[in-house]
């Protein structure tokens, strides 16, 4: 078979060494040798010996979830092979959690991250059910996390100096050492107009990084399976 379909730019390479790479753009590759853990669905292709579990949240995950319609829907995979994962064609990002760091991502940016990392769901410090119920998962420990966003996303610095303000569908997640808190950018009169559309942004002020998605959230679209 010829083609550019079957040329080496698109053709999978051997894998080189265990655990997590991005394949392309578009997905990542998991070489598994033991456990991992993915979003539920997320697999598009897999190769070896490989079992697929669903994994619970626990009772106060599942409490958050049916609360605020947030949560982080897991499988674990366990075995000897490989599994390519991607979601609805999404970009995809791999960060490096080290010991000591702490990253905070919007479930919804989660696609698969490594059994050595921890993971607890976690409400947004000054938000809550008031700021639309900012529920996000909280990783630390060792080991590397897949992410996806629409587009390429924009990791902006924050500073003692410079606080960031973001809105709170385009926020994908931001590092350690970052308090949060809700900004009301709008007036009394602007929201008599009808609004700017811009009412309520995330603030967060300390040292570190915020990662924002180049668009707002769109309304979630159910998985099917």
């Amino acid at each position: 078979m010829k083609g550019d379909l079957f040329s080496s730019r698109h053709m999978v390479q051997p894998a080189t060494a265990p655990g997590m790479t991005v394949e392309n753009a578009k997905c990542i590759r998991y070489t598994v040798d033991g456990e991992m853990l993915a979003r539920q669905g997320a697999m598009v292709a897999y190769r070896g010996s490989l079992q697929f579990e669903r994994k619970g949240q626990g009772v106060g995950g599942m409490l958050k979830r049916a609360v605020t319609g947030e949560g982080l829907p897991l499988m674990s995979v366990r075995g000897r092979g490989e599994a390519w994962f991607a979601q609805e064609a999404q970009n995809c990002f791999i960060v490096d959690v080290e010991p000591g760091d702490e990253f905070t991502v919007n479930g919804r940016n989660v696609l698969c991250f490594d059994a050595t990392l921890s993971y607890r769901i976690s409400t947004v410090k000054g938000a809550g059910i008031t700021g639309g119920g900012l529920f996000n998962s909280v990783f630390t420990g060792h080991g590397r996390l897949g992410l996806v966003c629409d587009g390429n996303p924009l990791v902006i610095p924050v500073t003692p100096q410079q606080p960031v303000y973001v809105d709170t569908d385009a926020v994908v997640g931001w590092t350690a050492g970052l308090a949060t808190s809700l900004n009301r950018s709008q007036s009394l009169g602007s929201m008599l107009r009808g609004g700017s559309g811009e009412a309520v942004q995330l603030a967060l002020q300390g040292e570190g990084h915020v990662v924002v998605r180049p668009s707002e959230a769109t309304p979630h679209k159910p998985q099917q399976h």
